[in-house]
């Protein structure tokens, strides 16, 4: 079946090669999961950048932040019997997990909503302490009440947590520290508040009990988060039968908060689907997409660091136009638009 995404004939948008190394002996490998926010009257990308460092015959190299920020490239030899690298994005060794590339990332704009390149003034953003030892990743960007929220994985030894840092000027920024401790990811906050109090989505994990599903948090400040409540599960033998997690923030319709999010198969494949939330309380789902809205086709969206995966945190609307800007399998960085009727057709509303 045909998903409704208009793909740009321009894909992909953005390649590894087309952005410079952070730091000598740093290549990148990977372009992935871009927030996006509009500032200055400008689209604007905060683009996550997987580097790690040159290879050498009879070693594995990868990067890892020390406490004082700086990048410290670990070695391991290739051949030890407790090193397993079946997965491009992690390393396991002698029970220990690390990844393969650290990211941070990197500031973009557009005049036309295509072409992208780095403003002078805006540095990229890394990660800071321990928490954050293995870089931060996917940001979504959230516009409340003329402050940027922008929550973000961030990765270390001691797991996988939600990070956050606050704006008004994309120049400097607060830390927040890790508002939603391991394992979760994949915040993205309501850009209005409901009868007085933030809102947000996010995903906690567990391997025992339950499993990838979409949570609802309040708060009464946007930093410290509470009332949690699971609103969207996977479904067994469906394309998002593996995980499911959010995508930005969600867009307020007259039907209802409209979400697009990501879902994943046994298979890895994602894809794209989307559910409607009750305007005055977000946890009632109105409706949700049964088959996905966009799904993997492309060349570029088929192969790539890891392949068949289209995945997004970021878009603009426009009327009923809503352009989003994807990863395209962890590699690229891609565009397509959406048409809101469309979709509600989809949900059935």
């Amino acid at each position: 079946m045909k998903d409704i995404a208009r793909r740009f004939p321009e894909n992909p948008l953005l390649s590894p090669i087309d952005l410079k190394a952070s730091e000598e002996g740093l290549q990148i490998i990977c372009l992935l999961n871009p927030g996006v926010f509009q500032f200055k009257g400008k689209t604007w990308l905060i683009v996550r950048v997987a580097e790690n460092a040159v290879q050498k015959e009879g070693s594995i190299f990868f990067p890892v932040l020390n406490e004082l920020g700086k990048t410290e490239i670990v070695e391991l030899p290739s051949e030890h019997p407790e090193l397993i690298t079946t997965d491009p994005r992690v390393i396991k060794y002698m029970g220990l997990d690390y990844l393969t590339t650290l990211s941070h990332l990197r500031l973009l704009c557009t005049d036309d909503g295509i072409h992208f390149y780095e403003p002078q003034g805006y540095p990229p953003l890394f990660g800071n302490g321990m928490l954050q030892a293995f870089g931060i990743e996917d940001c979504r960007v959230t516009l409340l009440e003329d402050k940027y929220y922008l929550t973000f994985t961030a990765v270390s030894g001691n797991g996988v947590g939600v990070g956050m840092r606050t704006t008004t000027d994309w120049k400097t920024f607060q830390s927040h520290g890790m508002i939603l401790p391991p394992h979760n990811k994949d915040c993205a906050i309501f850009e209005e508040k409901i009868n007085g109090l933030y809102y947000c989505l996010h995903r906690p994990s567990s391997v025992d009990i339950g499993g990838n599903f979409i949570w609802l948090a309040e708060s009464p400040d946007g930093v410290h988060w509470g009332n949690h409540k699971c609103i969207i599960k996977t479904r067994l033998d469906n394309w998002d039968s593996q995980r499911v997690g959010a995508g930005a923030a969600p867009i307020k319709t007259d039907k209802g908060w409209l979400e697009i999010y990501h879902g994943a198969n046994k298979e890895h494949q994602y894809c794209l689907g989307a559910f409607l939330l009750d305007l005055n309380d977000p946890s009632k789902v109105i409706a949700r997409t049964g088959d996905p809205i966009m799904k993997p086709t492309e060349p570029y969206e088929l192969s790539g660091f890891f392949g068949n995966v289209v995945f997004t945190n970021g878009h603009v609307v426009d009327g009923d136009t809503i352009t989003i800007y994807y990863g395209a399998s962890d590699e690229f960085v891609c565009g397509a638009k959406f048409s809101i009727k469309e979709i509600f057709e989809k949900l059935g509303v």
